[in-house]
């Protein structure tokens, strides 16, 4: 058996694959990566690359530069130019990352699921209840991002933020097997809510959710960067106007960005939970269109 193939069946036993990445000191941990990564050492830039390859399916085939100063510029890698279109119909709004279909489904009574039997309030997510109210009855979908993924994120469709809010939180791991063992974890997390508001007028909320080694966003219309440590004002209004794919931000690892469409839009057909999406694919439609 290969160093990797034994890596991948003990993390495939949802035990130790919950030991390992939840019962340890997580904020620590996460601050020590945050630090750790952005160490500019070739030797330490190689190994770590090389430990990374060993654990994920790694590939960066895609990726605009040839060679990275550091783990950290590996993970927030750039594509090369044209390598995610965004969907160019004005009446779809584009998936804003690369990541696997997670739950998804109708906001009914301002509640929805991490996963199937997993309900949680949008009101705990959000934190504010009048932007639940703006979602009642719409859609949401949870976008998980792979460690290994392109961890940038681009606006689904054209816009203007409104408004960027701040959660502080913890960072429990956020893959399949944390969100059966952990009730509300998205609530629990580290998050930013980010208002958009459509070229239509409708209300989509983008909210990022950090987890363990990742905790750190960084969006591009903001002068700041949001992570364990900030101490800035929660609510930090905002008038950046974005044209769909236009990039938005990144994670510095992998991590989770929940949708929130308004009433009206449906997930596409074609998407089934566990599936596969790339940026700038067309993610949800018209009710009328969505078959």
């Amino acid at each position: 058996m290969t160093v990797k193939s034994l890596i991948s069946t003990l993390t495939g036993q949802e035990d130790i694959n919950f030991l390992l990445t939840n019962r340890i000191p997580r904020a620590a941990l996460t601050r020590f990566m945050g630090w750790f990564s952005k160490i500019e050492n070739p030797l330490v830039r190689d190994v770590s690359i090389a430990c990374w390859r060993l654990f994920s399916d790694l590939d960066l085939s895609e990726a605009r530069k040839t060679s990275f100063t550091s783990l950290h510029d590996c993970f927030t890698r750039e594509l090369r130019p044209g390598l995610r279109p965004a969907d160019p119909d004005p009446a779809v709004v584009a998936s804003p990352s690369d990541g696997i279909i997670g739950a998804f489904g109708t906001i009914a009574d301002g509640e929805l699921y991490q996963i199937k039997g997993a309900p949680y309030s949008l009101r705990d997510l959000l934190g504010e209840g009048a932007l639940v109210e703006q979602h009642r009855n719409g859609r949401f979908v949870t976008l998980r991002l792979t460690s290994s993924m392109y961890h940038r994120f681009h606006a689904p469709q054209d816009g203007r933020i409104v408004q960027v809010s701040f959660i502080h939180g913890d960072v429990w791991n956020v893959n399949p097997i944390a969100l059966k063992r952990i009730e509300r974890l998205f609530c629990k997390n580290e998050r930013a809510v980010i208002r958009m508001q459509l070229a239509g007028g409708e209300a989509l909320t983008m909210v990022p959710v950090a987890a363990i080694l990742v905790a750190s966003i960084r969006l591009k219309f903001l002068d700041v960067r949001l992570h364990l440590k900030y101490r800035g004002p929660h609510r930090i209004p905002c008038a950046a106007r974005l044209c769909k794919g236009e990039e938005m931000g990144w994670f510095e690892h992998g991590s989770t960005i929940i949708v929130l469409a308004p009433p009206g839009l449906e997930l596409c057909a074609r998407w089934r939970e566990g599936g596969r999406i790339r940026m700038g694919e067309a993610l949800f439609r018209a009710a009328c269109d969505a078959a």
